[in-house]
């Protein structure tokens, strides 16, 4: 890769959520002795804590605002009544400051190199063109534009662009299979369409133009393509409008321009569930309520201007595809003034030349200081042996973010020690966890409280977040269901095509009205910090005894004969249960004697004798999600019987090469279980 070269010298900031409680001290005569008491006052005085987020992020709205809050009861609650605001409006609001300072918007990089760093003044002119382009080729407020782009600084401008006329970002990855594209677009009915025609990743150039015209083909409600040629297609698209020409408009040509000011509520983007079990959720999200929870959120991730004095320097990196909702959240460095820098490629090198020192090469070039990554990704690091100290330049980086899935402790105690070793023994982990559904997150970091490896620090600033048992009471130090117990304003505003709101309700207020239940389990500790367990619909239940999977997966995949492994629970008619673990031995490994006792003392000694599997199977490869995260609720489903159809989607699958081989297992299973049956029955008789 070419390097981006920097000279800034990142001074050790103060902490953004110091700033904030002496602003309060300064304007509002309140203090807080711990963070404990800051929380408390932020889920009990909602208006007053988001009222001062308001204020402290400087989000601007010419007209006035009724009231911070109003309604009943969640879902329906009403924020910010009055207001207009925009997305886009209030990232363009650092242009000026940021120029005078010399900081860039978006450093970003390829695999193969390519390097392009993009100033404010040229990002704010560039989405100018494309909003006028979009403009004039009919794209009102409430319309959808598609985007089937990788993580590329075009998929920042065409947000950003969009945001400004009020039409409606709805963004699939082009690693996703063309069904599972459609699956989400035939519910959402895009007017307009960007894309590229082909991706370079894992050293392969992979054309798309085939899967881009069968997308077209089907979807006739699309009227103009922009396309973001390639390299690696085989086709040409000659009725396609030049992305490149359509954000080429010169300052004169853009002079006057300034983005839409919209209601608070008025959609953002639509982001979408897995898709793992069913049609996907095209879930809506707000301009005001994804700015304000930004800003809350920057608290948490202590990201501040990148031309503060504070601050100066700052750069943010979270790997992600850019279908993952952490794209989303990258990009919303933006909205703190923070130069953003994007990486598009495989962080893993190739199938046949694995490097996981990909990203920290990136990280070292591009100046980042702020690095976040999937928990997979920094447990892959520890389990190749990187050191990460033998790349120069990574000193610069100050914090560490982790999201995805739980990061096991023995990992993040890794990487401390890998960055002591580079003179940076204070490096900071914000570990995060949240989603999709709310476009942020629910428990996170604060750089002022104390390292907790494998937890997450704190509860989120506005969030009422608690552990409940079956009976619906909070618990400490016990594993519960997370729910949050007052509204917030990130809420997903509702599903597209959901028009009687019956799947929302259901999705998320079913268990206990007026309550969010997220569907993770969730533990509240003394000292504040959380830990997630797995989801709750996918948790093992031993004899009352309930364990999150990700608890087991931390004991069992530190072994060195263990690439990757998940494990399902599975009822029988007698009212037992049989724990299967499905194990991808690593190379030059097998599941053999000495791999199958080392996991079951792993267990023993890690969790509980409970928790040992009752057969252990060597598999081709574990099933993920685009996003990374293990698929055991449908593999579940499919050893319990249901019907592939029903359970397995490929296309939402980021390893659909292994699914047959789960679907035949699942048969077995299913043929073992009936035999099994009719003995009993024989024997009974």
């Amino acid at each position: 890769m070419n390097s981006v070269s920097t000279s800034l010298d990142l001074a050790t900031p103060v902490p953004q959520i110091r700033l904030y409680r002496d602003w309060l001290q300064e304007t509002r005569g309140i203090d807080f002795a711990t963070y404990d008491e800051l929380h408390r006052w932020s889920v009990e005085d909602l208006q007053g804590f988001w009222r001062s987020i308001w204020e402290w992020d400087r989000i601007q709205s010419p007209t006035a605002v009724s009231a911070v809050l109003s309604g009943e009861a969640m879902p329906d609650m009403r924020w910010f009544d009055g207001a207009t605001l925009s997305y886009a409006q209030h990232v363009f609001s650092h242009v000026d400051a940021a120029e005078a300072a010399g900081q860039p918007a978006i450093v970003a990089l390829d695999e193969r190199g390519t390097s392009e760093t993009i100033e404010w003044s040229e990002l704010r002119r560039r989405a100018a063109s494309l909003a006028l382009d979009l403009r004039a080729r009919g794209i009102a407020p409430g319309d959808r534009v598609a985007a089937y782009l990788p993580n590329i600084p075009a998929a920042v401008i065409g947000l950003l662009a969009c945001a400004s006329v009020g039409a409606v970002w709805t963004l699939c990855s082009p690693d996703m299979g063309t069904n599972a594209v459609l699956d989400r677009w035939r519910q959402t009915q895009p007017k307009a369409l960007i894309a590229v025609d082909g991706v370079f990743y894992a050293g392969k150039a992979l054309d798309r133009s085939a899967a881009l015209a069968e997308i077209l083909a089907q979807l006739p409600c699309i009227e103009t393509v922009y396309l973001v040629p390639s390299d690696c297609a085989v086709r040409t698209m000659p009725d396609a409008v030049d992305f490149a020409a359509a954000t080429a408009r010169d300052d004169a040509a853009v002079a006057g321009f300034e983005p839409a000011m919209l209601p608070f509520d008025h959609p953002l983007w639509i982001l979408y569930s897995s898709g793992t079990t069913g049609l996907p959720k095209a879930i809506v999200h707000g301009h005001g309520g994804v700015i304000l929870a930004t800003a809350a959120g920057r608290l948490h991730f202590d990201l501040g201007p990148s031309y503060a004095p504070n601050t100066f320097g700052e750069r943010f990196h979270w790997y992600s595809a850019s279908g993952w909702v952490m794209w989303n959240i990258q990009i919303g460095g933006l909205l703190s003034g923070t130069t953003i820098c994007l990486f598009d490629g495989s962080p893993s090198g190739t199938k046949a030349d694995p490097d996981w020192t990909r990203l920290w090469d990136f990280a070292s070039r591009t100046g980042v200081t702020w690095f976040g990554a999937g928990a997979a990704f920094f447990a892959n690091c520890r389990k190749a042996g990187v050191e990460i100290a033998g790349t120069v330049g990574v000193e610069r980086i100050r914090a560490l973010g982790s999201t995805g899935s739980p990061l096991p402790p023995d990992v993040q105690r890794w990487g401390t020690a890998q960055f002591a070793a580079l003179g940076r023994p204070d490096i900071w982990w914000c570990n995060v966890s949240g989603g999709t559904e709310i476009a942020a997150a629910f428990m996170a970091g604060n750089p002022q409280l104390s390292d907790t490896p494998g937890r997450l620090q704190c509860r989120h600033l506005g969030a009422a977040v608690e552990a409940w048992d079956e009976h619906g009471n909070p618990v400490i130090e016990e594993v519960g269901e997370l729910v949050c117990t007052k509204p917030f304003p990130n809420m997903p505003l509702y599903f597209w095509g959901d028009d009687d709101g019956s799947r929302y309700r259901d999705s998320y207020f079913g268990e206990w009205p007026g309550i969010w239940r997220h569907g993770d389990w969730l533990t509240v500790h003394e000292d504040g910090s959380c830990t997630i367990s797995g989801r709750s619909d996918a948790t093992i239940n031993r004899h009352g005894v309930r364990m999150g999977t990700a608890e087991v997966y931390a004991a069992v995949e530190q072994l060195p004969a263990v690439a990757d492994s998940m494990i399902i629970d599975l009822e029988d008619t007698q009212g037992g249960s049989k724990l299967v673990m499905f194990v991808v031995p690593s190379e030059g490994k097998a599941v053999d004697g000495d791999t199958r006792g080392a996991i079951s003392a792993a267990i023993r000694t890690s969790l509980s004798p409970r928790f040992v599997p009752d057969r252990l199977i060597a598999a081709p490869g574990i099933p993920r999600t685009l996003s990374g995260k293990k698929q055991e609720l449908p593999i579940k489903r499919l050893f319990a019987g249901w019907p592939a159809a029903k359970v397995i989607n490929a296309d939402a699958s980021a390893t659909p090469e292994v699914l047959p081989w789960y679907i035949d297992q699942a048969q077995a299973w299913q043929r073992d279980a009936r035999s099994e049956a009719d003995v009993r029955a024989e024997h009974t008789s």
